[in-house]
């Protein structure tokens, strides 16, 4: 294991303007995350969430965290 002092950084690479925490996403934030699903998937929760008039992204969610409950309560 290398020690933090170590620096395999190439000569070139400049970080002096860089900001730390630039990209950090806070608690509780919504994130757009690109995912691929299955037509047939993404029908059947495009139609649910068009009955129950909400938006597409907040359906898929609240379906997740309802399996992520389920899944931790049966470990």
């Amino acid at each position: 294991m290398k020690n933090a002092d170590d620096n395999d950084m190439p000569p070139g690479i400049d970080f002096s303007k860089g900001v730390r925490g630039l990209h950090h996403i806070p608690p509780g934030a919504k994130v757009l995350m690109p995912v691929s699903i299955e037509r047939g998937v993404w029908e059947y929760f495009s139609d649910k969430a068009g009955q129950r008039g909400v938006e597409l992204s907040d359906l898929v969610t609240e379906v997740l965290k309802r399996d992520i409950e389920i899944n931790e309560a049966l470990k």
